[in-house]
């Protein structure tokens, strides 16, 4: 099974980040939007790994949450990894209580080394993965001018996370679909 940690998004927010998606589509006709039911945060991607692991995975998600209240993030801005200029996903950041997303991802990323796993040893950034194009691909000029016309605050209202889940990745067709094996409430 492949698998990751992540924060859901909730209904609210869902339909706020489908105007964004829109908006981008039409400043970039040929991106691949992803499906609203597959928007999450990324908090840590663990990979393949056998079914046998999804007790120690929550454990370390328990162990992650401890201490740490419900909390706040809001949608804030538009970028892209690599990178805007030369993008290949399109992405929402977020703002707020993010110091406390650094800090689960911490020990999330420490309980997986202790198990053996590999973690991603990039910088992390919040984010939701919103769309993705085609590489190689360049934004134009007027292309990056309307993006960074895009202002998304307003539409935005805060997201309270309560719980961190463990969900599994299926391939399904050339996609992914995401089913929630684990639910960790925040105390």
């Amino acid at each position: 099974m492949r698998f990751f940690i992540a924060l859901e998004i909730v209904e609210s927010c869902l339909k706020s980040l489908t105007l964004v998606q829109k908006d981008l589509q039409e400043i970039i006709p040929n991106i691949k939007l992803t499906n609203n039911n597959k928007l999450h945060l990324t908090i840590a991607f663990i990979g393949e790994a056998e079914d046998s692991k999804i007790s120690e995975f929550t454990t370390i998600i328990q162990n992650a949450v401890s201490g740490i209240p419900p909390f706040s993030i809001i949608p804030a801005y538009i970028d892209a990894f690599p990178e805007l200029h030369h993008p290949h996903t399109f992405w929402v950041g977020v703002k707020g209580d993010i110091d406390k997303l650094f800090v689960l991802r911490e020990r999330i990323k420490d309980g997986l080394t202790r198990l053996g796993f590999d973690t991603d040893e990039r910088r992390y950034i919040p984010h939701i993965a919103v769309g993705k194009v085609s590489t190689p691909y360049i934004l134009s000029a007027h292309q990056e001018e309307l993006l960074q016309k895009m202002s998304i605050n307003e539409d935005f209202e805060s997201i309270n996370i309560k719980s961190i889940k463990l969900f599994e990745s299926i391939p399904e067709e050339g996609f992914h679909t995401h089913n929630t094996l684990a639910e960790i409430p925040l105390l």
